[in-house]
């Protein structure tokens, strides 16, 4: 009778342990359509939050922008009388731009007069999209979020990763390539 409870209690203790005379398997790696899920959802959460913090900074400094399909905002402050952008043109323009707290990380009395060919690329997609809304002589503010500007890595110098950026531009001139 000893015996048999011995073998019962050995049996409901290698039962409650769930031991198994199979080897253990590996976990299992989550599936490529759950890994892509959270990267989508995890991306929706962080532009909500870009887009958020954008709004907030117009609200706080009052200013009127509007916004383009893309997510450009801009507002146009002091108009000029000279040529529309277009592509193809040199643009060259004074500038300031700045991180979303005021930091100034770039500027023409630094820099130097800004000049590029609009509609080549070589800057970013958010500035030549603004500069083609300005004519000569145009004063403008652009708030570039992270996917129009420098995206995930930032430019690896003086603005941080996915950060949104403000440029204040006057458009100098246009010239011809």
């Amino acid at each position: 009778m000893k015996n048999w409870i011995f073998l019962f209690f050995i049996s409901l203790v290698l039962i409650s342990c769930g031991h198994s005379t199979e080897p253990h398997q590996k976990s299992s790696k989550p599936s490529k359509a759950l890994i892509r899920e959270t990267l989508v959802k995890t991306n929706k959460h962080l532009v909500k939050v870009e887009d958020r913090n954008i709004k907030d900074f117009i609200e706080r400094y009052g200013y009127e922008m509007k916004e383009t399909g893309s997510g450009l905002f801009y507002e146009i402050y002091k108009f000029g009388n000279g040529e529309k952008a277009a592509k193809n043109r040199i643009a060259e323009l004074n500038f300031s731009v700045r991180l979303l707290n005021g930091k100034v990380v770039y500027n023409s009395e630094n820099e130097g007069i800004k000049e590029f060919e609009i509609g080549k690329g070589g800057v970013e997609s958010g500035l030549e999209e603004g500069i083609l809304l300005l004519s000569v002589g145009d004063k403008a503010r652009f708030i570039i979020p992270s996917h129009l500007a420098f995206g995930l890595l930032g430019d690896l110098e003086n603005i941080p990763e996915k950060s949104t950026i403000v440029y204040d531009v006057e458009l100098l001139n246009l010239k011809d390539k």
